[in-house]
């Protein structure tokens, strides 16, 4: 059974930084497409970025593309989202996700397209 766990969430002022992890158990990260997703209040779930499975290529939502970062740790079987220069409108609760294998790149912004999903993390962002 795999499961994502998330942690690192919290309140954070405006331009600073943050970390989430998400650990993987039953399963290892180059083995599976991870992703994060976000959603804030009274708002869609979004893609944010994702890592793909083997040699890792990286893909952001065009709203985070140089701010955030997606380094996958595979000694640890861990994957991070880095977030620096945090505005408010980042607030959301930020959920891993994971699929076994391959995402076609034009799929990788839809949540239907992954397995298993963590519970969430609050990040609240303070102006």
């Amino acid at each position: 059974q795999v499961q994502l766990t998330e942690s690192g969430g919290g309140l954070v002022q405006a331009g600073g930084p943050l970390r989430l992890t998400c650990a993987v158990s039953g399963s290892h990260v180059t083995t599976m497409t991870m992703a994060w997703f976000r959603q804030g209040p009274g708002k869609e779930r979004e893609f944010v970025a994702s890592v793909t499975y083997g040699t890792p290529t990286t893909y952001y939502a065009d709203s985070v593309k140089g701010r955030f970062t997606t380094p996958r740790d595979s000694a640890k079987n861990v994957v991070y989202l880095q977030m620096n220069a945090l505005f408010p409108n980042d607030t959301a609760v930020y959920y891993c996700a994971a699929n076994p294998g391959g995402i076609l790149p034009q799929h990788l912004v839809f949540p239907s397209m992954y397995r298993y999903w963590g519970q969430g993390t609050q990040v609240t962002v303070s102006g």
